[in-house]
């Protein structure tokens, strides 16, 4: 788990989290039968967990080339609860059964997903070596939260094309937007596919498997879902893991653009405090403004191989999605490093390696989320913040992000959120709280301000990491101490010093040695 390739693919597998927006319609293909990512055997006789009925399965993942054997079941709930007997939602649920021959914990641990759009089942199996020593003893379950994965999954396509010609004015998103929310109400009543309905279907998930107390494992917007789910529920929370968090009293909608600009900062800092970088490649980000300026004047027409057929492909590079890629990779410093070398190239006129990486990282990531079920959620829940600041049109994002959500929130219905849903968490609930140093989008002051109000809370911020940390250096023996424990404060960090900084590429071959 030390690899440099398996952090890259962690950090991969949760790179779309937190609103990964491009113009919508609604998907065809998903508003009928999805393809599952878990695979059935033949039939054999139901295993029970509880009240709960499960039959052999295999998960896998585009993120990991193995699949993992589980037991999976469906389990209905009431889409609308205060509708007990209208239309139900089939949660896809699986269940990965400790791998030890001794005896097992009584509390499983809960895998909570990022996004919001994506599917715990399809997500976890590239997640499976960071629970290595977590799963000898107990049992791992896996919700797929309503509106994605298998649980009446709410997919809405984007309408570009390859060379992104759709109109992605706020008029338009908008009416992308009604189209997509008309398609999918054929199937569900979106103002019910908050956070607040996904924890009462966890806890009744963990009612109906017979767990007195759940460990609840949070990714990204999957932290909200368990601050929420341990302040509703504080005696079934035995413990929670909160990895790249958001604080409950956070709005969402307008967080982006400042947060990348800070972690660009430190991440091409690193670039500029190394001579040879510095001086084959000059100033990352004053290149960066130079490069964004061009394309917003003058996009460029580009010939670029696809990176998943090798065929040569024509496309349009912008400036919108110069910033979007940089985002992403934002996420991940050991692939940021690539960044000031692609940058200058594309300064002098070599754009088709920053136009074949873009079209490879939409693509992969339009796969990855529900873009309905995320609307759902963002639209109830932080459509107050969706406003647009003058101190931000100066950055890599601006105010597109926040301008572009608040006009398709303006088409989607909304549900009903609680009074005290932006209260932060206190609660004596140990709680282990991670943070990575580059994040650019949840960054150290969000678990800072969350361990606040927990007394039996403890952060750890990973130097030189991005989003997503549980896999990196030693934190997976430190997440399984911690599991086993329930005690953060006992834990010995000092391994966590010996992660190092990813170097700057000066040229495609790597650093300089």
């Amino acid at each position: 788990m030390n690899s440099r390739k398996t952090r890259l693919i962690l950090a991969v597998a949760v790179a779309a989290a937190l609103f990964g927006y491009r113009a919508l319609a609604p998907d065809k293909q998903a508003a009928g039968d999805h393809a599952s990512a878990s695979t059935p055997v033949a039939p054999v006789k139901p295993v029970m967990l509880g009240k709960i009925p499960f039959t052999p399965c295999s998960l896998s993942s585009p993120m990991s080339k193995d699949s993992l054997e589980a037991q999976c079941a469906r389990f209905e709930v009431p889409e609308d609860r205060s509708r007990p007997d209208g239309r139900k939602i089939a949660l896809n649920i699986a269940w990965l059964q400790p791998t030890s021959n001794g005896e097992s914990s009584p509390d499983p641990v809960f895998f909570l997903a990022g996004g919001p759009g994506q599917s715990a089942v399809d997500t976890f199996p590239a997640m499976d070596p960071v629970f290595k020593e977590v799963r000898k003893r107990r049992s791992v379950i896996l919700v797929d939260q309503r509106g994605t994965g298998h649980s009446n999954l709410l997919s809405c396509k984007a309408t570009q094309g390859a060379d992104d010609d759709a109109d992605t004015s706020p008029e338009a998103m908008q009416a992308q937007a009604a189209a997509c929310a008309a398609e999918l109400s054929k199937k569900a009543d979106l103002r019910f596919y908050t956070t607040t309905d996904a924890v009462a279907d966890l806890d009744a998930v963990r009612q109906a498997i017979g767990a007195q107390q759940v460990n609840l494992v949070g990714v990204s917007y999957g932290t909200r879902v368990a601050q929420q789910y341990a302040m509703r529920h504080p005696q079934a929370t035995r413990s929670i893991v909160l990895d790249s968090p958001v604080p409950n009293k956070l709005g969402l909608g307008n967080i982006f653009a400042r947060n990348l600009d800070d972690a660009l900062s430190l991440q091409f800092g690193l670039c500029t405090k190394d001579p040879a970088c510095k001086d084959k490649l000059g100033d990352p980000r004053a290149e960066l403004d130079v490069l964004l300026t061009t394309l917003r004047a003058n996009p460029a027409q580009v010939q670029y191989r696809d990176a998943t057929s090798g065929e040569m492909k024509q496309g349009t590079l912008r400036a919108e999605t110069v910033a979007g890629l940089v985002r992403m990779y934002a996420y991940m410093p050991l692939a940021a490093g690539l960044l000031p070398k692609l940058i200058h190239e594309a300064n002098a006129g070599h754009y088709e390696n920053l136009m074949a990486l873009a079209r490879m990282m939409t693509g992969d990531l339009e796969d990855a989320m529900a873009m309905g079920m995320q609307l759902s959620v963002v639209c109830s829940e932080d459509a107050d913040s969706m406003v647009t600041r003058a101190e931000d049109a100066g950055t890599v994002l601006g105010n597109a992000m926040p301008s572009g959500m608040a006009a398709m929130c303006k088409a989607w219905p909304k549900g009903r959120v609680p009074a005290d849903f932006n209260q932060p968490l206190a609660t004596p609930v140990p709680a282990l709280v991670l943070a990575g140093e580059f994040d650019p989008v949840t960054p150290p002051r969000y678990g800072k301000d969350i361990v606040k109000s927990l007394p039996n809370g403890r952060l750890f911020v990973l130097q030189g990491q991005g989003h997503s940390v549980l896999g990196a250096g030693c934190m997976p023996k430190l997440f399984a101490q911690f599991v086993e424990k329930a005690d953060a404060k006992a834990l010995d960090g000092a391994c966590l010093d010996k992660l190092g900084y990813a170097v700057p590429f000066v040229s495609f071959n790597g650093a300089e040695p």
